[in-house]
């Protein structure tokens, strides 16, 4: 029988669909849009259904979005976050936990269709199984929400004929069962459940009474627009935060590998310290990385930030103030400064900022404080500090809280760890102890007994010197309640207490009470191995550990494994110099040979000249051009896109630009012999310009090799590399748009030859949304850019600092990646300098890698001497490197934690904390 509905004449939630769902037993639908506001309706009677309700919508998602289940899961948790469903819901908590139960008992099941699959789902209709097994189908105009059903003028058309129901069903089934219908994803339904018992607090101060680090995280654009936390980052910000809120405050080097979110952890970090307490947050990162912070800061915490730019502060927003001779005048609670400020002796603003005291002190790449006298048999030597270790050491003094971040807290030497816990333990016994603990005054010894090199007697002595090591500083109770938390509460120490009498020592070790076998039970289980300061103040996770072991409360590991297929490293693979070019190369080393002879800054040029060739020719073809007009032009060789000038490593002179030329000024004055020199290598390079064997390869791989289809993120050092390359495969790949990410406002995307301007926040979002597959970009996009979802690297060139080739890998190897395996291929020239770098060191590689978690910055110098021709030093310098691991910690597991904050619903305003975090300094 065929019936006809208009909301015109009556309701059609009362006249039909309460009446058809009360005690049914099934019901399939055809939705086109789906709210939870159909609850308000036919709540109870969705409940009264004995069987399952099944839903089919529309999503604003692209088929590439569901290619993987962690692909379509996150397209889903992103498209239903971007709803502001926290907003959207936030009177509704009774409906929505209605939802909420329906879909966690299965008694609702969703599906979703991307937009792109059929269109938009039109066509609505559904199947209800009665509750006499009667079946009937409906079509008509009306989506599943409570203003289809109840406010808007629609039209329903019933029909419970055999053809109709059977019509109808095959179409539901045909979408339901459609490879690119997919169920909603976990996080979708919690956060469901999360919203419906959702509390706001409007007040800092009652946030503040009771701090909690999940009320400001839970809704802040990391979990909102992106994917949230993984368990060992949680972990680090809640052992940080709990920390800073004892009276010893929180003391760490955080040491994890690259890709695995160092950034966000400390900025989250410090976001939650600057709304707890009343001091200020100081950062010092590399000049390189300051934006960088900034980004992150904004985009992912939605905090404010203010960075010193040499002369004034720059807020989140891009507004300079007025520049100021005191740099403590920082308009937001977080300051973010250069280290070259430091390192370079301003030592005006040096004494401003050590007159200071500071909630938290923030260091980023922070082995680069280390002391001058290094070297083995020297640790028990007083530091020489270099400058920045010199202010870190004084600043330590003036902050609550201090948190290093470094990949390489080793670099070669075991004392570089011990410096940068010598820097944290200033002013604070919890970390090395007072300053006469074993700890603190022999540190060749403390290094040598948790390295088991060395081992005490057992003797009655022996045991009397272990008990010094363990008396000053003495665990906290949280390493291990049932022993030093019980022997803390015997001898009343309270929780800030960290040095222990050496005769209230001796009198329980000499003694027969339950406090004497208490303490020898620690010094039997090994407690230099499992209990030193080192893996209580330094937490360092491997990508192959959290791969590799499973979280005991899911069963999945705590990190979603990405293989890297590395290509280019066969010999065979390095790419043959064409004659042209090996001429050039040539006139390049002779050119670089003549001007050694005559100034002490040619194998700094040398460095710089043959960098750029094995870059690109046309880098190569620039930077020679540059040269020849020297004394004629004021154009500067040194590109601001090069990592090479950091002001950071004043050791060989680097600076930016008109500083660097005015330095090496003498160079300028060419010979005619180098002149010459010089010429022959620019017409070398213009007559063949248009034949760069590198090109060739990367549009091969690009193209036969899938990479665009992949999505491919494409380096080099140099932006004119970089332009040339962006330019290149825009006139060859027709239709397609190829960005451009570089320094300053240099980034473009480009199409077909066509540049249109834009920032680096459009390319970023162009990349996430997949209408950017192909990014070239200068090393500004190696630090703070996440590209998931791109599955394969270039580089055209490999950077010669170690640290650099790591940051680039880890932009895709990274969390959230949406392949199992990415492809990186790195491209060098045969018998380039680049070629007999990679053959002195593939050798060893791989266990310099695994000994200390990555490349330690100390193999740029490696290059320099191959670049010289001095094998004999950079022989040298890869033999001082350990064989074995020259520190070896105990301590990821004991680093990781489950930690749940993504059920919390009590969340801070987000007036509050943003009106807190604009506070100026004081």
């Amino acid at each position: 029988m065929i019936n006809r509905f208009s909301s015109r004449v009556k309701r059609l939630d009362r006249v039909f669909l309460n009446e058809k769902l009360k005690n049914a037993k099934s019901y399939d639908r055809i939705a086109g849009f789906f709210s939870s506001s159909i609850l308000e309706i036919a709540g109870e009677e969705i409940e009264s259904i004995s069987g399952t309700v099944r839903l089919i919508c529309n999503a604003c998602l692209e088929k590439d979005d569901v290619v993987t289940a962690t692909a379509a899961a996150n397209a889903l948790r992103k498209e239903w976050c971007a709803n502001e469903p926290e907003q959207e819901y936030s009177s509704n908590s009774p409906r929505l936990k209605k939802l909420y139960d329906l879909l966690r008992s299965k008694k609702l099941i969703v599906r979703v269709l991307p937009n792109d699959v059929f269109g938009l789902i039109h066509g609505k209709a559904g199947v209800i199984t009665l509750a006499d097994n009667h079946k009937t189908a409906f079509i008509g105009s009306v989506n599943e929400t409570y203003s289809g059903w109840r406010l808007n003028y629609e039209m329903l058309w019933e029909d419970d004929s055999d053809e109709a129901i059977k019509w109808v069903q095959d179409e539901f089934d045909y979408f339901w069962h459609h490879p690119s219908a997919i169920p909603l994803s976990d996080f979708v339904v919690e956060d469901i459940g999360r919203i419906s018992g959702r509390e706001v607090i409007d007040d800092i101060t009652k946030w503040k009474a009771a701090p909690e680090p999940a009320q400001v995280v839970v809704e802040s654009p990391v979990y909102r627009k992106e994917l949230g936390l993984w368990e060992h980052q949680k972990f680090f910000v809640d052992t940080v935060f709990r920390d800073h809120q004892k009276s010893y405050g929180a003391r760490y080097v955080l040491a994890d590998q690259v890709g695995l979110g160092k950034t966000i952890q400390l900025a989250l970090s410090a976001q939650l310290m600057a709304l707890s307490g009343s001091n200020p947050i100081l950062i010092i990162v590399p000049k390189t990385l300051i934006w960088q912070w900034q980004d992150e800061m904004k985009n992912l915490l939605g905090m404010p930030s203010a960075v010193w730019t040499g002369r004034e502060w720059q807020d989140e927003n891009e507004i300079k103030y007025p520049p100021i001779e005191d740099i403590r005048k920082c308009p937001r609670k977080v300051g973010i400064i250069s280290q070259g400020l430091i390192v370079n002796g301003r030592d005006e603003y040096i004494e401003q900022l050590l007159s200071m005291q500071y909630e938290c002190v923030i260091v980023d790449e922070s082995h680069r404080a280390r002391r001058k006298n290094l070297g083995e048999g020297k640790e028990n030597d007083k530091p020489q500090p270099n400058n920045l270790m010199d202010f870190l050491l004084k600043i330590s003094k003036n902050t609550h809280s201090m948190l290093l971040a470094t990949a390489t807290p080793v670099q070669m030497y075991p004392i570089e760890a011990w410096d940068l816990l010598y820097i944290l333990s200033q002013k604070n016994d919890g970390v090395l102890g007072s300053e006469l603990s074993k700890w603190r005054t022999n540190p060749e010894k403390a290094l040598n007994l948790i390295m088991d090199r060395e081992r005490i007697n057992s003797n009655i002595d022996g045991l009397l010197e272990q008990c010094e090591w363990l008396r000053n500083p003495f665990p906290p109770a949280s390493e291990d309640p049932m022993n030093f938390g019980v022997l803390r509460r015997n001898l009343g120490l309270s929780d800030d207490t960290f040095v222990i009498k050496p005769d209230v020592f001796r009198e329980i070790i000499t003694g027969r009470s339950p406090d004497s076998r208490r303490v020898g039970r620690i010094l039997e289980n090994g407690f230099m191995q499992n209990h030193n300061p080192f893996i209580r103040h330094i937490i360092r996770r491997t990508r192959e550990f959290l791969e590799n072991n499973n979280n005991p409360e899911t069963g999945e590991p705590y990190l979603k494994k990405i293989e890297v297929v590395l290509m280019g490293e066969d010999e065979k693979e390095a790419i043959k110099l064409t004659p042209y070019l090996k001429e050039a190369y040539e006139c390049a080393e002779e050119f670089c040979e003549l001007l050694s002879k005559r100034v002490k800054g040619g194998g700094f040029i040398k460095t710089l000249l043959l960098k750029r060739v094995g870059s690109t020719m046309v880098a190569g073809l620039s930077t020679a051009q540059k040269m020849l007009n020297w004394g004629i032009e004021s154009e500067s060789i040194f590109d601001e896109d090069d990592d090479e000038f950091e002001e950071e490593t004043p050791k060989r002179g680097r600076k930016k630009q008109s500083a660097e030329d005015e330095k090496y000024s003498e160079v300028k004055d060419l010979t005619e012999p180098e002149r010459e020199c010089l010429r022959r290598f620019v017409n070398k390079l213009d007559a063949n310009k248009d034949k760069d064997p590198k090109y060739e390869l990367l549009l091969s791989l690009l193209k036969e090799k899938k990479f665009a289809e992949k999505g491919c993120i494409i380096f080099s050092q140099y932006y004119d590399s970089a332009l040339w390359v962006a330019t290149e495969l825009s006139n060859v790949l027709k239709n397609t748009a190829i960005g451009l990410y570089a320094g300053g406002d240099k980034s473009r995307i480009i199409t077909d030859g066509i540049f249109k301007k834009c920032t680096k926040e459009d390319i970023k979002r162009k990349v996430r949304s997949r209408e950017i597959k192909i990014l070239i970009g200068t090393d500004a996009a190696s630090e703070g850019l996440n590209l998931q979802t791109l599955g394969t690297l270039i580089n055209l060139d490999l950077p010669w600092n170690p640290t650099r080739l790591e940051q680039r890998k880890g932009r895709i190897q990274r969390i959230g990646q949406e392949n199992d395996k990415v492809f990186i291929y790195n491209m060098r020239y045969k018998d380039s300098v680049e070629d007999r770098v990679h053959d002195m060191l593939s050798q060893r590689l791989q266990n310099i890698s695994s000994i200390f978690g990555q490349l330690p910055d100390v193999l740029e110098d490696v290059w320099v001497q191959i670049a010289l021709n001095n094998k004999a030093e950079a022989e040298r310098i890869i033999d001082e490197i350990p064989k074995q691991h020259p520190f070896e910690i105990r301590y990821e597991r004991q680093a990781i934690g489950n930690i749940d904050w993504e059920s919390c619903t009590m969340v801070l305003s987000e007036r509050e904390k943003y009106k807190t975090l604009l506070e100026s300094w004081k």
